[in-house]
């Protein structure tokens, strides 16, 4: 005796989003195919979380698109640490302070870019790289950005110890966001101006969702730059930045007229 797939009314929606919506049932159940689909998305996210970096490849990378690099570690030996002590995750360890230290630069970097693992490597391996270069290619000419730096075990924070270090004006962390049901591979940006040990996450800017599916790397970059060149005139970041640059985009298309 089959069953029969009873469809759901918003079917044609689905193909707008990748929410779980419209799935249908098989009486009082949800259709096999999709109980399948719902484990492979809950596993897809599992991996994502556990999966190493791979700090050789992403350097190389970096490399051959003319940028120089340095690693370092947080203060999480293993993932297993870095799950249970997301302190550890905020804070570089002594190798990675003195490698940070042997830096040498000519000027502080205005837009200090560092990239982390986060909860989701996965997101680092295929959207960092195409993210940089879409940046530096939009950034104002002069801008100082120094080495990319890349951080294994690493919370957000990290970045702000990093920044320190480095003397940079603001500090960008592109970091693996904790996966969704239908979105293990998200990379979340957050803007710090004038990082130091200590700063919260009040004092940062976020842009999150990036990647092909979500929030582009042309439109993330503009974003960024957007926000990174108010936070240089304001001299701060964070709940005291505004993120108005969606506003200014549709002003200028003249489907907003805002007030001069």
């Amino acid at each position: 005796m089959s069953i029969v797939v009873t469809a759901d009314p918003w079917q044609r929606l689905r193909q707008f989003t990748q929410a779980r919506i419209a799935l249908g049932r098989a009486g009082t159940s949800l259709p096999t195919q999709e109980v399948l689909n719902f484990g492979y998305a809950h596993a897809m996210a599992r991996d994502a979380v556990h999966l190493p970096l791979d700090t050789a490849a992403l350097s190389a990378g970096l490399t051959a698109a003319g940028l120089q690099t340095v690693h370092v570690n947080s203060r999480a030996a293993d993932r297993t640490v870095y799950l249970l002590r997301p302190d550890f995750g905020r804070r570089v360890d002594a190798a990675g302070l003195d490698a940070l230290q042997a830096v040498k630069l000519s000027m502080p970097p205005d837009l200090l870019l560092v990239i982390g693992d986060g909860l989701s490597a996965l997101a680092v391996h295929r959207h960092a790289l195409p993210l940089i270069t879409e940046l530096r290619q939009r950034a104002p000419a002069g801008w100082q950005f120094g080495p990319v730096v890349t951080a294994s075990q690493a919370r957000v924070a990290i970045g702000d110890e990093i920044g320190e270090a480095l003397g940079a004006r603001m500090v960008a962390i592109l970091i693996g966001e904790r996966p969704g049901l239908s979105s293990p591979d998200s990379l979340g940006i957050y803007l710090t101006y004038a990082p130091r040990v200590g700063r919260n996450d009040a004092e940062r800017n976020c842009i999150s969702n990036v990647r092909p599916e979500g929030l582009s790397y042309a439109a993330a970059a503009k974003k960024l730059l957007w926000l990174a060149n108010a936070s240089l005139r304001l001299q701060q970041s964070g709940v005291d930045l505004k993120d108005e640059s969606d506003m200014l985009q549709i002003a200028d298309s003249g489907l907003l007229n805002l007030p001069s």
